[in-house]
């Protein structure tokens, strides 16, 4: 179990990435979503692993890069904080509605996190969409209660954060990783 390794989950568009930089800045590690940075790829080489057109292809290359980037993350000490998770990818396709293939839900439950994972809910007023991020209000509702389901299917214990500003949010973090 890497019981330093934290991860902060939630739909799109619920404060997660701006508290992952807030934690960097108070000195924690931290690793990036990859689901942007696959979509900014994608759409750059004019590739289709995209969530609006083969979510399968999407989901696949969030698994590799996510494999890869937990498996760089093993050499770094103290608290870790990780802007989604292996698991997430499980949540993805449970979403889409699409079979899980055995290769995922086997990453999913082989890499471990912290029991305490800290769930971002849906919060209409900070939610918007972009470019990158297409989904619609219930679409991000519904990401979240996937999420919700999978982590706590996969034995993690669930700490919902706060509809706060993002101090206030990284400070109840820090007391929560304290305990």
């Amino acid at each position: 179990m890497s019981d330093h390794f934290f991860v902060v989950t939630g739909g799109p568009g619920t404060g997660k990435t701006s508290l992952i930089t807030e934690l960097a800045c108070r000195g924690f590690h931290t690793v990036p979503e990859s689901g942007r940075t696959i979509i900014r790829e994608e759409m750059a080489s004019g590739g289709d692993a995209l969530p609006w057109a083969d979510r399968t292809a999407y989901a696949e290359r969030l698994l590799e890069r996510d494999l890869r980037t937990y498996s760089a993350a093993r050499a770094l000490s103290g608290p870790t904080i990780f802007d989604r998770g292996i698991p997430d990818t499980l949540g993805y396709l449970k979403l889409c509605g699409l079979p899980v293939p055995p290769h995922v839900a086997a990453a999913a439950k082989a890499a471990h996190y912290n029991r305490r994972v800290f769930l971002a809910p849906f919060w209409d007023e900070i939610f918007t969409q972009d470019s990158e991020r297409k989904q619609t209000r219930a679409e991000a509702e519904a990401t979240c209660a996937v999420l919700r389901e999978t982590y706590t299917a996969l034995g993690y214990k669930i700490t919902e954060l706060p509809c706060t500003d993002i101090v206030t949010r990284a400070d109840f973090v820090c007391k929560q990783l304290a305990n």
